[in-house]
């Protein structure tokens, strides 16, 4: 384990091999499969086709599945860190996205759905990415962020100061979005576009939510975590701090994921250029006239 890692990365490959081999865990994969599908979305707009497309670190293949059947893409490769991952795809690398074997200039399309924040240098890892597109290629991704798992992580440092009189980290910290637009530009890719959904999920106790986070291999993989094996107590109180503080009249909880996209583009010569200051034709205030503002995404039963 590398010096500083905030993730125990090898921890996070057994969780998620784990979690796509086993069919229990299908119905936990609800984020995953709409954030892949977003991005496929997002991808439809843009009118071209991509020779060389990878999904970097999806984990389950969806990603890969979605860029297939979106007929913008000609060849799809997969990376992961476990060779169980890839299955029998085709075309697929077992590699770490933190050392990406990929040629510089070498690819059309880099895909990353809901991987990024468990990495321990995403910075170096866009870098990276931005490295091996070819001049005009496509990097989008998306990410935790933000307010992701405040309830929980809220509700256990409670009972854990409460009853153990300190706390340890079990909710891992996420990229906020004012710094997300900072990660492209600082890598190099142009026309860098952030925007962040907010998708809230209910549940019958906290405990039906911590079940469906090790379905997801998204349990505590924290290099500090606490080896000291948790009270039945703390967690009880936990679940009861979460049902005071974070339910709804008919009792359920609430969970929110804040899922952040990233876009950007290898600069090419043909790119629209930045304006020159003072060379506008319209103000900023005539280009927002009349526009209100973005309503969060609904919630999820």
């Amino acid at each position: 384990m590398t010096a500083g890692a905030i993730f125990d990365r090898a921890l996070l490959d057994r969780r998620r091999t784990r979690a796509a081999l086993d069919p229990d865990t299908t119905g936990a994969r609800f984020l995953l499969q709409a954030v892949a599908a977003e991005l496929a979305e997002r991808l439809s707009l843009v009118e071209r086709r991509f020779p060389i497309g990878v999904e970097l670190a999806g984990h389950t293949g969806e990603m890969a599945a979605l860029l297939e059947a979106g007929g913008q893409v000609d060849r799809v490769l997969r990376i992961e860190r476990r060779a169980a991952l890839l299955g029998a795809f085709p075309l697929a690398v077992v590699a770490d996205e933190e050392a990406l074997p990929l040629a510089s200039d070498s690819v059309d399309l880099i895909v990353s759905p809901l991987s990024l924040h468990l990495t321990n240098d995403t910075p170096g890892v866009i870098v990276q990415a931005q490295r091996a597109l070819k001049p005009d290629g496509l990097f989008l991704a998306a990410l935790l962020g933000g307010e992701t798992l405040t309830e929980l992580r809220t509700s256990l440092l409670a009972a854990e100061a409460e009853i153990v009189g300190g706390v340890s980290p079990r909710v891992p910290p996420f990229v906020d979005i004012r710094d997300a637009g900072g990660l492209l530009q600082r890598a190099g890719l142009a026309l860098p576009v952030t925007d962040q959904d907010r998708v809230v999920v209910r549940y019958d106790t906290m405990f039906d939510l911590m079940r469906d986070l090790r379905r997801m291999g998204m349990a505590n993989m924290l290099v500090e975590r606490s080896r000291v094996p948790s009270r039945r107590a703390l967690f009880l109180r936990a679940a009861a701090i979460y049902a005071e503080r974070f339910s709804d009249a008919d009792g359920r909880v609430r969970a929110t994921f804040d899922i952040v996209y990233l876009s950007g583009w290898k600069p090419h010569e043909s790119q629209q250029k930045p304006l020159a200051p003072g060379s506008a034709k319209s103000s900023l205030a005539e280009a927002l006239k009349d526009r209100s503002p973005g309503m969060a995404r609904g919630s999820r039963e």
